[in-house]
């Protein structure tokens, strides 16, 4: 079965009902994909290590004072606004938050920058970043928004009111932004990072009173907006989105002038070094496992049990059978997978990495996996299905969010000396490439099972090419053999399976997307270690700049853990 997952057949997903709060926690959700676009930009990537050049930290923080003096007008407009005596005095108590940092400022600015011996301009020039994102706000604050009719004069209470809102949608996401930031960096700082250069910084953007202010925006901004229409909330997020469009092009234009590890695909020239990216496609790509996708058309295109049938349909099994046999294969495999996979850790727990030891135990999952395929080509559930229809669904299949726009990105950028291969357990080559057709991606080379066709209906058999650890790591290393690159090699391997285990290991970098317990439990077994990728970021940076390594290197026995695609791109190819 594909991916090691059974077959869920006529269940849809479960949908975990989430209570997202109010607006303002519900746009930030929107949004997270595009704090990995700063959470790993270089910036930030280098500030974490503690080694971000003084010159370039001095840089950014130079433009505070734009951000503040931007920030006390907006408040000030939005006062005016406001219809509530309460209200009022809310936003007042924002608005002397960032008087009294803009009054701080000079004077903090000097505190820390003497510590590096140096200190700022007394007037320092807003770059472009700084005036587009601080013209949008006073925008924002004037009513002045793109595509809404406001009046040149305000007449009534309820449109003040509804000014007020979007100037608080426009300055929130800043703010929640760089809490979230400083609490990740600050997650990884330990006791003895007390000496960390940018430590005040830091404690700074995740004290309580930063937070607490973070806060009381959202919560205002979510009074403000009870008693707007469906069409004026929109325009309120729509606001909120640009605003943190805005704040990664701040960061994400910054001009770093130091060595750094991300982006991946810039850093190395693309002239001395070729980057190969593998990617598993059940699960890693997509949002549903294939086996399932492929068991409901059998199901759906069967026919009834009790229906009149063409003599072609008579081979075929009905409906009501075919669930049955789907239902029992699926079960049959789960359960098997759990024993093979307990099997493989009946012996001593390795002390450390012990590859050597894991793709011995894996020859039990290669086994496994043959005998369930056997098993479904003996079954004859795959029989009967038509190429377009497979080719169809293909197109409408759901893919990871973010996951086409980062091969999309790859595939359009000429400049970029990459390659992309898909390696799939999936019994249908045709399901693949429909799927990444359909976003002008055909230049992604599939590597994976192919079902059998007699005049382009499926004969129930497959055309076995991938299905173990060791065929996946063949292919793996035939592709690179094969490469025509007269350049380095850099691979980078994408997946979640127990069965990518060896190709992640042997790739340069090996990313796990999702959470699957057995991928887990066997590394940790085998002494495989799990690292959160933006921490093995941070820490490659500190070895760039401290020993000059910092190179990523395959069989180290670290593989790094993501739970979106937009880590990926970020980590890749950047914003």
């Amino acid at each position: 079965m594909v991916g090691g997952v059974g077959v869920g057949v006529g269940v849809g997903p479960v949908v975990a009902v989430v209570d997202e709060g109010g607006l303002g926690k519900r746009f930030w959700i929107k949004v997270r994909n595009d704090t990995a676009a700063v959470l790993y930009s270089p910036f930030f990537v280098s500030l974490a290590s503690g080694h971000l050049l003084p010159e370039t930290f001095r840089h950014c923080i130079s433009q505070d004072v734009h951000f503040l003096r931007a920030y006390a007008q907006a408040y000030e407009m939005a006062e005016n606004c406001a219809d509530d005596d309460e209200d009022k005095r809310a936003i007042r108590s924002l608005r002397k938050r960032v008087l009294e940092k803009l009054k701080a400022h000079p004077t903090l600015v000097k505190i820390i920058i003497q510590e590096w011996g140096f200190e700022l301009p007394d007037e320092s020039i807003p770059i472009s970043a700084t005036v587009k994102y601080t013209d949008f706000l006073l925008a924002a604050a004037s009513g002045r928004i793109e595509g809404e009719k406001v009046p040149g004069k305000i007449a009534t209470p309820f449109e003040r009111t509804k000014i007020a809102a979007y100037t608080l949608a426009a300055l929130g996401p800043c703010m929640r932004l760089y809490a979230y930031i400083s609490s990740e960096i600050q997650a990884l700082l330990k006791p003895v990072d007390s000496n960390h250069l940018y430590k005040k910084w830091i404690d700074s953007y995740s004290s309580q009173n930063f937070e607490a202010s973070a806060l009381q925006i959202e919560e205002m901004l979510d009074k403000l907006s009870i008693s707007l229409t469906g069409e004026e909330l929109e325009v309120i997020e729509k606001l909120y989105h640009q605003a943190m469009k805005l704040e990664v092009d701040f960061f994400s234009t910054l001009p770093i002038s130091q060595k750094t590890v991300v982006p991946l695909a810039r850093v190395h020239d693309p002239a001395e070094h070729h980057l190969t990216i593998f990617c598993d496609f059940d699960l890693t790509c997509t949002a549903f496992d294939s086996s399932a996708i492929l068991a409901e058309m059998a199901i759906i295109t069967a026919p009834k049990a009790d229906s009149d049938v063409s003599e072609t349909q008579l081979a075929r099994m009905s409906s009501a059978d075919l669930r049955n046999s789907w239902g029992a294969l699926s079960a049959q495999y789960t359960e098997e997978f759990e024993q093979c996979v307990d099997s493989m850790m009946d012996s001593e727990r390795a002390e450390s990495f012990d590859y050597e030891g894991l793709h011995k135990a894996l020859e039990q999952v290669a086994e496994f996996e043959k005998r369930a395929n056997t098993r479904v080509i003996e079954s004859g559930v795959l029989k009967g299905l038509n190429l377009e229809d497979m080719k169809r669904a293909g197109q409408r299949l759901i893919l990871q969010d973010g996951c086409r726009s980062f091969f999309q990105k790859i595939v359009k950028n000429d400049t970029l000396n990459t390659d992309v291969h898909v390696l799939s357990y999936c019994w249908c080559g045709d399901l693949i490439r429909s799927a990444f057709s359909s976003g002008d991606l055909d230049e992604l080379k599939v590597h994976s099972n192919e079902l059998t066709y007699e005049e382009s209906v499926t004969t129930g058999g497959i055309d076995k090419k991938v299905e173990s650890p060791m065929e996946k790591l063949q292919g793996f290393n035939e592709i690179l053999n094969n490469c025509n690159s007269k350049g380095k090699q850099l691979t980078v391997y994408i997946g979640g399976a127990v069965g990518d285990l060896l190709c992640l290991l042997q790739a340069d970098v090996g990313i796990v997307f999702g959470s699957s317990s057995s991928l887990r439990k066997l590394g940790d077994h085998f002494g495989v270690s799990f690292v959160p990728l933006f921490s093995g970021l941070v820490k490659k940076q500190r070895e760039l700049v401290e020993d000059g390594s910092g190179n990523w290197k395959g069989l180290s026995g670290i593989l790094y853990t993501v739970s979106s695609w937009a880590e990926i791109h970020a980590f890749i190819l950047g914003s």
